[in-house]
């Protein structure tokens, strides 16, 4: 393991420490909000060994001291972390090898190591950044984790420290680059104003869920479009490229045979 480390430079090295260190702070406001909320201190220590997914964490937490049930918290955290799915197809190239090494790897997959993961092309690079960011950040944010929650048991009012806005800050961050994209602005923006509708009415978590409406558009959108193998229509068809120079080659040589 240490010479497969080895070829990670030291670039990438610099990168994946300035990220833990982001992470820690995410991390320790996590511990310290969980406890000055109002829950025991194994909760977030536990919940960060056994599920170690940021923003999944921070969705349950949430949940919960707003007042919403079991359920619903973890509703919501498997809506947030279902990304994941795909992320593994990404890199399973990275997580080969003997059955627990392969249960270890998918446990320390977040999207820090997934993006490190997809900088580079060399298997054996992949392979190396990719465990040394999961195993970085799962050591760092645990730690921090711990020791936000030992500090929060002696913070009485969260609010005057604005920790509280430390929820949804996080879960914006984790939202923001995929902004880019006008489809998921569109179905951003429907499931917004339906949580923020439903809030006086549903109890906490539901509107969360509720925000889901907010798909249907761009899922409609997807299976409204041609089926495979259907025919397009002669004005669908665009005359570019190679195409269009087949088509003037087509009409020069008819008419050099008309005349």
């Amino acid at each position: 393991m240490n010479s497969l480390w080895r070829t990670v430079d030291r670039g990438t090295l610099r990168d994946i420490a300035l990220v833990c260190l982001a992470d820690a702070i995410v991390a320790a406001a996590f511990g310290a909000i969980s406890v000055s909320g109002g829950l025991p201190v194994w909760v977030p220590v536990a919940m960060s060994l056994l599920v170690f997914a940021g923003g999944a964490q921070f969705a349950a937490i949430g949940v919960v001291l707003a007042g919403g049930g079991p359920v619903a918290a973890v509703a919501a955290a498997m809506v947030l972390n279902g990304r994941l799915l795909p992320f593994g197809f990404a890199v399973a190239d990275v997580l080969n090898g003997r059955w627990w090494t392969r249960l270890i790897g998918a446990h320390l997959m977040t999207d820090e190591a997934v993006a490190f993961v997809l900088r580079h092309d060399d298997p054996r690079k992949r392979r190396a950044v990719y465990w040394t960011v999961g195993l970085a950040l799962f050591t760092v944010w645990n730690v921090a984790v711990v020791l936000g929650a030992l500090g929060g048991r002696g913070i009485a009012d969260t609010d005057a420290l604005g920790l509280d806005a430390a929820f949804p800050a996080v879960l914006l961050a984790l939202v923001l680059p995929s902004l880019a994209d006008k489809r998921t602005r569109v179905a951003a923006l429907i499931g917004a104003v339906v949580a923020v509708a439903a809030t006086p009415f549903l109890p906490a978590g539901v509107p969360v869920l509720l925000a889901l409406v907010g798909l249907v558009p761009s899922i409609l959108s997807r299976t409204g479009r041609k089926r495979p193998g259907e025919a397009a229509r002669p004005d669908e068809i665009p005359e570019t490229g190679a195409a269009t120079e087949a088509g003037t080659a087509t009409r020069t040589d008819s008419t050099q045979e008309t005349c």
